[in-house]
């Protein structure tokens, strides 16, 4: 009988799991390309094609979902395409080059138009509440600390200059990078991101011993 029980409520925890990963999903869309703030409960739950009554089932607030959204969405991009790569193994400058200069690259029109959803948030509710200020901070923390820790192993390897500031050359390659992706939304093409390609990897060569 306890079994039966043990059974049944995992079911219905794998379906709970399951429909706020669903409305993680769609919210993220939307936040993505309407903006945070013009988004709307409702209309999270009318592309999730579920009722009102169903999103307060599994969240208390908006606010809660949001966090959800930056914790499980945001920092998962951010993770897969700028801090994961820099964990590989090889040469550190090569994988500055690659990771920066061919992520930007390698975006969709879809994105382009769109910008970073990141960057998007920060600028939209960075300073709105301290919850999502924390969460966003805390990516862009996990991300300038990969960078550090590469930097520094390229200095180790004598491919890096050792007389600059391992964390100074962080924070200018995310504020460098998710300033271009904001500047490209303004744009109909790429020539922008193509200069700033150039000058990225002049900056980038001024690094190497």
């Amino acid at each position: 009988m306890y079994f039966f029980i043990y059974l049944y409520d995992m079911q219905q925890e794998l379906k709970s799991q399951l429909t706020k990963q669903h409305i993680v999903n769609e919210a993220f869309t939307l936040f993505y390309e309407h903006g945070f703030k013009s988004t709307s409960i409702n209309d999270v739950m009318k592309a999730a094609k579920m009722t009102k009554g169903a999103f307060y089932h599994h969240y208390k607030s908006k606010q809660q979902l949001g966090i959800e959204v930056i914790e499980l969405k945001v920092q998962k991009r951010v993770y897969d395409g700028m801090i994961l790569p820099l964990k590989q193994q090889g040469n550190a400058m090569e994988i500055l080059e690659s990771t920066f200069l061919n992520r930007l690259k390698s975006f969709p029109f879809y994105d382009k138009q769109h910008g970073c959803p990141m960057n998007n948030l920060i600028n939209e509710i960075g300073n709105y509440e301290a919850s999502y200020q924390l969460a966003l901070k805390h990516i862009v923390e996990k991300w300038k600390s990969a960078l550090v820790l590469l930097i520094k192993r390229g200095q180790d390897e004598n491919i890096i200059k050792k007389d600059v500031s391992g964390e100074a050359i962080a924070i200018y390659l995310i504020s460098a990078f998710e300033g271009i992706r904001g500047l490209r939304k303004l744009y109909n093409d790429d020539y922008i991101l193509d200069q700033y390609i150039k000058g990225l990897s002049l900056y980038l060569h001024q690094l190497k011993v």
